[in-house]
């Protein structure tokens, strides 16, 4: 908890940080990759970097974090960013699955508040500075904790060599990895939903890193993850990696593997009902989760909700009508922008007619603004927003938002 003091300098103070917390955290990434340029060759994505989504999240996350502190009173039930816990918990597993060190934070801090002295300039006091301070070792420390804890219930190394042995075109974007344990060890299983870090070394000597679902039924002999090669456009730079998977890697490339990381994970859903949508390469966990259910009986209501540019472009499509079909109480709706099928509609998800049962637990993965719509069209069909759980592929932008 933050102490009185600090409390009302950061609330008097917060208008000016978070004015300036653009160019604090631009100024704080310069900083950062002058002096420890390994840092952007081997652990941040270089693309989020030059598109600057990842000084968008950091300033997002920082904010909502200080508000949440000084603010009295419940977070707005229509603001996910204003519930520290649930923002924790996400960030300490992508820093799990990225292999962050706790020592990692003093640099981070370093250049940080290097960042804000010379932004900021006289307005930082050492009064300032001690009650921003504490805001941010607040954040830190419960991260490391949380990231400890998460590391220690993975039970393995941070890195592990795999083998590819499936390669599967699912569409002209997306291909399907199988991959095993080169060492023939066993693995920890995974809950449906979560991804894996894949750090893969190019051309130019960098390991990049990136975070990919695991698309297959938890419990199978062979992971699978699901890959969107990314063609970058005129305001976004082309996937490295997803690029380099698809046009280098075949059956019997090794490939590095975190343990499996990530909080978008089912709850103990016996007789709950289920609400599962998504949107383009978001049926990834989705797809996982389905077979989970299927695997397991599930007999309460499932509403499967899909949308796409067209059925071709459905990456696993086959095996996302197939494991609905399975279930007892499944409802599967689908929309296509073009091409639709007589099952299917044309055009945007719009759940307005979609029946949404009372008690309804949702699970949201895919772009943005796909999220937010479905999102406010269940709150307003009853769903508690407590009940709504989403995944950001990337930078968690929604913390950004205004």
């Amino acid at each position: 908890m933050l102490s009185e003091q600090s409390a009302a300098t950061v609330r008097a103070t917060l208008p000016a940080v978070g004015a300036a917390i653009g160019e604090i955290t631009e100024r704080f990434y310069a900083g950062l990759f002058a002096a420890h340029p390994e840092l952007l060759r081997d652990l941040f994505n270089r693309g989020n970097q030059a598109a600057g989504t990842q000084r968008q999240a950091l300033a997002g996350s920082i904010a909502a974090f200080a508000t949440r502190l000084v603010r009295t009173g419940n977070p707005p039930q229509d603001r996910p960013q204003d519930r520290p816990d649930a923002m924790l918990t996400r960030i300490a597993h992508k820093h799990a699955s990225l292999g962050i060190a706790p020592e990692q934070y003093e640099v981070v801090h370093e250049h940080l508040f290097a960042a804000i002295a010379d932004v900021l300039g006289e307005a930082v006091t050492p009064e300032v500075a001690a009650a921003w301070d504490e805001v941010y070792w607040l954040m830190a420390n419960a991260l490391i904790a949380i990231e400890r804890r998460l590391c220690e219930e993975s039970g393995g190394d941070a890195w592990r060599a795999w083998e590819v042995v499936e390669r599967v075109r699912e569409t002209e974007d997306v291909v399907t990895f199988g991959l095993r344990p080169v060492d023939g060890a066993p693995v920890r299983d995974f809950r449906a939903g979560q991804y894996v870090s894949v750090r893969a070394q190019l051309p130019d000597g960098a390991r990049q890193i990136r975070q990919y679902s695991l698309s297959g039924a938890p419990g199978a002999a062979v992971r699978r993850i699901s890959v969107k090669r990314v063609p970058g456009g005129a305001t976004t730079p082309q996937g490295e990696v997803s690029n380099h998977l698809h046009a280098r890697v075949r059956e019997g490339s090794v490939l590095e593997l975190s343990e499996p990381y990530g909080d978008l994970v089912l709850d103990d859903a016996a007789g709950t009902p289920l609400l599962l949508a998504s949107a383009g390469i978001g049926v990834t966990p989705i797809v996982a989760m389905l077979a989970h259910l299927a695997a397991a009986g599930h007999d309460a209501p499932v509403t499967v909700v899909h949308a796409d540019r067209s059925p071709a472009d459905h990456a696993l499509r086959v095996d996302h009508e197939a494991y609905a079909a399975k279930l007892p109480d499944a409802s599967v709706h689908l929309w296509y922008e073009r091409e639709a099928p007589a099952h299917a509609r044309t055009g945007l998800a719009d759940l307005t007619d979609v029946p949404v049962p009372p008690g309804t637990r949702a699970y949201l993965c895919g772009p943005l603004p796909f999220m937010r719509a479905v999102r406010a069209q269940l709150i307003e069909k009853g769903v508690a927003p407590a009940d709504v759980h989403y995944e950001v592929f990337g930078p968690d932008l929604w913390l950004a938002r205004a």
